[in-house]
């Protein structure tokens, strides 16, 4: 897989993975919770945890193209900044948008 396909794999990955907990009221959308609602809190830990996920993925294909290097708290700061603003979308859905019922 070349540079700029895994690029483009890994930024359409964060994309979704930003938006999936405001898009469904189940734990990483595969486990049911009692409440009618998932709370806020819970969405943003959902919301790390992916966001680990996904750059976990990254390291990996980072490190499988060539050479893994190290990040400083720079790198990890202005990509959860470009997460929060993937995950937009999702929030407007969730809690700007007026649902019917």
């Amino acid at each position: 897989m070349n540079a700029s396909l895994s690029g483009w794999l890994l930024i359409t990955l964060a994309v979704l993975a930003a938006n999936l907990p405001f898009l469904n009221q189940r734990l990483f959308a595969a486990f049911p919770l009692r409440r009618q609602r998932k709370p806020f809190w819970l969405r943003l830990l959902e919301m790390t945890v992916l966001y680990f996920l996904v750059g976990a993925i990254g390291r990996l294909l980072e490190s499988h193209a060539g050479n893994a290097f190290a990040q400083g708290w720079e790198f990890y700061a202005i990509t959860a900044c470009l997460f929060i603003v993937f995950a937009f979308p999702g929030f407007v859905f969730q809690y700007l948008r007026k649902h019917r019922g």
